[in-house]
């Protein structure tokens, strides 16, 4: 898998807002999409939206005098992406280590119930 770099948190923000639309969507789109208790500026919001498109995050087309966005990465990717990059740098490419961490971090009983159908699910 490529890398792909980590996104700062209010690009990522907007990016998971954008994943939650239908695609293309508008700035207005997105801005509905945002968490309502952290709200953003509509100029902030146009500035991280370029950044995103700079970064190859997403595609912006114009239609009359307003901007569609697209988004180029899926969340899916992103999240493997960076999951890889956290196992190799916190954890030195140790799973067991990395599966250690995560079972003492407070995981509920149904939540390591979860993690343990996945992981039987993707080795079949």
């Amino acid at each position: 898998m490529k890398s792909m770099r980590r996104l700062p948190d209010a690009e990522l923000e907007v990016m998971q807002a954008l994943w939650r639309c239908t695609p293309p969507a508008s700035r207005m789109d997105v801005a509905a999409a945002l968490t309502p208790d952290r709200p953003m500026a509509a100029t902030t919001l146009l500035t991280v939206l370029t950044r995103l498109g700079e970064k190859g995050f997403l595609r912006t087309d114009k239609e009359g005098r307003r901007s569609l966005y697209t988004p180029l990465v899926s969340q899916a990717d992103y999240l493997a992406a960076q999951s890889r990059t956290f196992l190799q740098k916190v954890c030195g490419g140790s799973l067991p280590a990395f599966a250690a961490a995560l079972c003492d971090s407070g995981l509920t009983r149904e939540e390591l119930d979860q993690l343990r159908d996945l992981l039987e699910r993707d080795a079949l």
